[in-house]
């Protein structure tokens, strides 16, 4: 199905089906570390980018069997809330499936616009990004759209809070030697103060980013960051190791669950294994012969080990 992905397990959130509500990779920033690689279409253009009928007769299919799922996550290749569509897709969700939690994965950029926040107001879970809290740091890592400003974003979050009941996770990506100063962490801490998020869950990096200088921080360095930030609640998201196995009987077809997990991130054979549900030896066949094909292609990561990605 062209617009959702999965079901994967997630690190943080189970059993997750996604959905990608764009035409890759369009987004309002263009992170250093980003694991889809290069935005494309760098806007802060909200529209309808692919058709919301569509995602909701894809849905509809999906979920007409009422799979086991912990979450439906709008995630995928840019950054969701810049589709005009996504509130009326959480609002059909919640109405014909309410037995679903819904979260969404943003980059935060739009909430300064009260049309944005109030469209996803009836998701469950909202995790936001904020990684840096000064001008100069934020467009070194994020790489933003002209017209978006650091204050403009944290602003935005604290209108969310106030109006939000539900879960704000706010995931901060420390990078070694741009984010992880002293100065940076004041100004950062400061700003969730005034943001009061439920929990900050610290992120590092864990598969190739759309810069290839950038390099994981150390454990020591991330429990350093977590102390620093008392008494706000902070975790540390834990390493792939963490996810557990599960069956893949909701696939239909493999190779297309492996290609269109492909498609959206980098993963190495292990990660396919374990997110997917599919025997180890069935996705080193599937994968020799997409390399075969020429469908994909393979990187090497220092942390661990080889990752495979669609070919554009």
């Amino acid at each position: 199905m062209k617009h959702l992905f999965g079901p994967v397990i997630s690190r943080r959130l189970g059993i997750s089906l996604g959905i990608d509500l764009l035409i890759s990779k369009t987004c309002s920033l263009d992170c250093i570390y980003c694991e889809c690689g290069k935005t494309k279409n760098l806007t802060t253009k909200i529209r309808e980018y692919v058709p919301t009928e569509d995602v909701i007769i894809q849905l509809r299919e999906f979920l007409k069997d009422r799979p086991k799922l912990d979450v439906i996550t709008f995630a995928g290749s840019g950054e969701p809330t810049l589709h005009n569509g996504i509130g009326k897709i959480i609002k059909f969700i919640k109405t014909e499936y309410p037995e679903y939690k819904i979260a969404v994965l943003t980059n935060s950029t739009l909430f300064y616009l009260k049309k944005v926040r109030k469209s996803i107001l009836d998701a469950d879970i909202i995790i936001p990004s904020l990684d840096a809290a000064s001008e100069e740091t934020f467009k070194k890592i994020s790489r933003p759209e002209k017209s978006i400003r650091v204050n403009k974003i944290i602003n935005g979050l604290t209108a969310l809070r106030k109006e939000y009941k539900n879960s704000i996770i706010l995931e901060i990506f420390i990078i070694t030697g741009i984010n992880d100063n002293k100065n940076e962490l004041d100004l950062l801490k400061n700003a969730c103060l005034k943001i009061s998020p439920d929990l900050i869950q610290l992120n590092t990096l864990d598969r190739p980013g759309t810069e290839k200088w950038i390099e994981p921080a150390s454990e020591e360095k991330l429990m350093e960051i977590k102390t620093f930030f008392r008494p706000l609640k902070v975790q540390i998201i834990q390493n792939h190791n963490y996810i557990t196995k599960r069956s893949n009987k909701g696939h239909v077809n493999i190779p297309d669950a492996v290609i269109s997990s492909l498609s959206r991130r980098p993963s190495t054979i292990e990660d396919l294994s374990l997110s997917l549900g599919i025997n180890l030896k069935d996705v080193k066949k599937i994968i020799n012969a997409l390399l075969e094909k020429g469908a994909i292609i393979s990187e090497k990561s220092v942390t661990r080990g080889i990752f495979y990605k669609k070919r554009e």
